[in-house]
């Protein structure tokens, strides 16, 4: 049995676009700007990338065993060791990089946001489904925005 989830508020969608937003286009405005090598910027790059996959694939993941959707352990576990491993490198990374301490908190930060905002993006997507799925009418209109 599928569980029911409540529709999430216009306030909360968009505080979680804006962190998803605003999180990786800083990071990715820091690198632009960054006067690192770009096989270093290519790193940090990835970094964001993988992070960003394994954060939604981790949180779907979770969603689908809290509704009933099988998802075996080994993927499941593959996603948690996916995301913390794109945490660890990330740190790895700022750990030995020369940037100053202000920088290295600037990368984190806006890395972090920028999961947080992923995750929460998600997670409202798969709440609006499946509230327009379980509203009588609304399954048929077509998406306006």
């Amino acid at each position: 049995m599928a569980a029911k989830f409540q529709k999430p508020t216009g306030a909360f969608v968009a505080a979680s676009w804006a962190a998803l937003l605003v999180g990786a286009i800083v990071f990715l405005t820091g690198l632009w700007s960054a006067s690192m090598q770009l096989n270093e910027k290519g790193y940090y790059f990835t970094i964001l990338m993988y992070g960003l996959f394994s954060a939604v694939s981790l949180q779907k993941s979770v969603r689908d065993r809290l509704e009933g959707i099988p998802v075996t352990n080994i993927y499941y576990s593959l996603c948690w060791v996916s995301l913390l491993l794109s945490v660890a490198l990330l740190a790895v990374g700022l750990f030995n990089a020369t940037l100053a301490g202000s920088e290295k908190g600037f990368y984190g930060m806006a890395f972090l946001l920028a999961l947080f905002g992923a995750v929460a993006v998600q997670k409202n997507v798969r709440d609006m489904a499946a509230h327009k799925s379980d509203t009588p009418g609304l399954a048929d209109e077509p998406d306006v925005a």
